[in-house]
């Protein structure tokens, strides 16, 4: 039976429970209201798509004095045998820029890079834990540790770390968190939040609240809204994160009034490991089936062709959008192809147990072992080696070392594939968010389509729009998450402390 309980009162509700909606439960609670979380999934599945991150997260961290503050175990002796690049503000808004082709919104780029910093100090303060991103964002040459890609800073213990801490401290503030429960409408009075409706549990549940953030990710995980948004061939695209973003939450603000922004065409996809799982899964954290080392390969179909310039720039500006052109391929799959020489260099997810690899003595072997066309696929390496040109190989960096000749080109990192024994890694799409979502402005609230506030609507994370559009640097929806998640819950917590408390309790 469905029973509609009594009212229960909240100054906010935040809807979602990962990154972008704790840090606005805590920077709510902290800024003195009280507050609800709301996780559509059981505790043993909670965290959203967050859980699931490797933990790296962009910020304009100036030089390596702002890192040592971030992370004050880093010694001066460690510190001594780094390299690390200067990343200010302008090279964060500049990346942002470049990758989407200029169209990311300004006021929110900017609000996303100028308080990316001070963010991730106030989530230091609030316990959150952060190291070195040593092994994907760095090469050791000349006996030290060189960083690349204004990318160095990561979370302890990848998402679930992070995840766990923020847990952790949201009790700590005593922040009421619900677990099966799903928001399923808002409720307004005057073009007003008045409250949320809520299933919990097979009961519905009806919460007052002043103020609403809506934090419950895109529509990823929804094979409908993906269709008929990013087009047919997303039906066969792997969910890589959770399970319960199905666009719950942009759906209940456009129900009442709010209005579409950003790219709804286009998502954040990767190539992941042809086997990994339908939708995450929360025996396996971390982000351990992605395959990104294809800068270093030559990526070939099933056809035996080649299809994208898999050196176009470095890993943390093309991996968002090279999922999408591995979706196009026959089969939705590609097979990286690399040899004894590039092994070595591959990133650590290559040597899990979960990835799936096929291992050969020489090219004409490792054909067989695929199901491609065998003669185009050795015709194609064969003019691929031909077309490298001389040159210093230099993975750390865009070396220049290229292909000539041929189509695609391969326009860094180029070596000939010659030496034995050679390596098949066979991948497929894996969605993470798609990039469309809610207008909103850069302090957090919901537009409507006079792109006026909602009064007592708050969104954040990815379900803001007009962010990303076609791409996105390596690390900037973690960031966003937090930077959006800490000004939409201070934001609503000064609107409902402002209303009269007897609007709260009416």
């Amino acid at each position: 039976m469905i029973i509609l309980e009594n009212r229960q009162n909240y100054n906010v509700v935040v809807v979602g429970a990962g990154n972008a909606a704790l840090c606005a439960a805590i920077s709510a609670k902290e800024n003195g209201a009280s507050v609800l979380v709301l996780e559509r999934g059981p505790i043993e599945k909670r965290g959203g798509n967050s859980f699931f991150t490797d933990g790296a997260i962009r910020v304009a961290y100036n030089n390596l004095e702002a890192i040592k503050k971030v992370i004050p175990q880093l010694t001066d002796e460690e510190a001594e045998m780094i390299v690390l690049p200067e990343y200010d503000e302008s090279d964060f808004y500049n990346d942002l820029m470049r990758v989407t082709n200029g169209k990311s919104n300004p006021e929110l780029a900017k609000q996303l890079v100028s308080k990316s910093y001070e963010t991730i100090c106030w989530m230091r303060d609030h316990g959150i834990k952060f190291e070195l991103n040593y092994d994907n964002q760095s090469f050791i040459q000349d006996g030290k540790r060189h960083f690349w890609g204004g990318l160095p800073l990561k979370t302890e213990d990848k998402g679930v770390g992070l995840m766990k801490r923020l847990f952790e401290r949201a009790e700590e503030l005593g922040i009421d968190i619900w677990y099966n429960s799903r928001a399923v409408k808002l409720e307004t009075e005057d073009n007003q939040i008045t409250g949320v409706v809520v299933e919990k549990e097979g009961t519905i549940v009806s919460v007052s609240t002043l103020g609403v953030i809506l934090a419950c990710g895109s529509f990823e995980a929804n094979k409908q809204m993906r269709t008929e948004n990013l087009g047919t061939e997303w039906e066969a695209a792997i969910v890589r994160g959770t399970e319960f973003n199905t666009g719950d939450g942009i759906k209940m603000a456009l129900e009442v009034g709010a209005q579409k922004f950003g790219e709804w065409s286009g998502c954040h996809s990767i190539g992941t490991d042809y086997n990994a799982p339908k939708v995450g899964d929360f025996t396996k954290p971390g982000d351990i089936f992605k395959k990104h080392s294809y800068p270093y390969s030559v990526m070939l179909n099933n056809q035996g062709k080649r299809f994208v310039d898999e050196g176009a720039d470095l890993r943390n500006y093309t991996y968002a959008k090279y999922g999408h052109e591995v979706l196009k391929q026959p089969g939705h799959v590609a097979y990286q192809i690399y040899d004894a020489q590039v092994r070595p260099m591959l990133r650590k997810e290559y040597d899990l147990n979960e990835a799936t690899f096929y291992k050969a003595d020489t090219l004409e072997e490792l054909a067989d072992l695929l199901p491609v066309n065998k003669s185009q696929f050795l015709k194609t390496i064969e003019e691929y080696n031909n077309a490298v040109q001389e040159g210093e190989y230099r993975p750390a960096e865009k070396d220049g070392k290229c292909t000539k000749g041929i189509t695609p080109p391969k326009s860094n990192w180029t070596l000939r594939i010659e030496q034995s024994p050679f390596y098949a890694y066979p991948v497929t799409c894996g969605i993470t968010f798609a990039f469309g979502g809610l207008h909103v402005d850069p302090l957090g609230h919901v537009l409507d389509k006079e792109e006026q506030p909602i009064e007592g609507l708050f969104a954040a994370g990815e379900m803001i729009g007009g962010i990303f559009y076609g791409n996105y640097p390596g690390g900037s929806g973690l960031m966003s998450g937090a930077v959006f998640g800490k000004i939409a819950g201070a934001t609503a917590a000064s609107y409902t402390n402002e209303k009269p408390k007897q609007l709260i309790n009416q």
